[in-house]
């Protein structure tokens, strides 16, 4: 299996492992609405390719904070077909999404979901490091990944892109 980026080629395996993980159409939307986007980061849509299959995708895209200018990558959705999940697909997509957003430079990664799933990539509650969801229901389950080039600094209250309407 190798971890790739994705091309436009890979759109409608995409599409197809997408639904199926998650049994609704809902992250889909997203995935096209954010691909169409401003905040589509090309270079930072991942899929797993199991000899020309498409397994799994993951994508980071810009969110931003209350207040800046300052944008921030978001990891959502990680999608892994039905049938080859728990064989650490997602994890290798998790994995290559933070180390190419690491070697971009960027301070951190956040993502809304499991934490019992994220702590295992380095994720922790975001308002630990002073930056807060967009809705205060979800601090539970908001984290961010710190990388390399974290800087305490930065602070404030994430807002989502119309794009993630879709699917939250």
């Amino acid at each position: 299996m190798e971890i790739r980026v994705e091309t436009a080629d890979d759109a409608a395996a995409v599409a197809r492992v997408v639904e199926a993980a998650f049994g609704r159409p809902d992250e889909l939307r997203m995935v096209e609405a954010v691909r169409a986007s401003p905040g589509f980061v090309p270079e930072l849509a991942f899929v797993a390719d199991d000899a020309g299959a498409v397994v799994g995708h993951v994508m980071l895209s810009w969110v931003g904070l209350v207040g800046s200018e300052q944008r921030l990558l978001e990891l959502a959705p990680l999608a892994v077909a039905p049938a080859r999940q728990r064989e650490g697909i997602g994890s290798a997509l998790a994995r290559a999404a933070l180390a190419a957003a690491d070697a971009r430079g960027e301070p951190l990664v956040l993502v809304l979901g499991d934490p019992r799933y994220y702590v295992r990539f380095g994720f922790r509650r975001s308002d630990t490091l002073g930056i807060e969801p967009p809705a205060p229901a979800w601090h539970a389950a908001f984290m961010a990944a710190p990388l390399a080039a974290y800087d305490p600094s930065l602070r404030g209250k994430v807002v989502f892109p119309p794009s993630f309407s879709l699917a939250v």
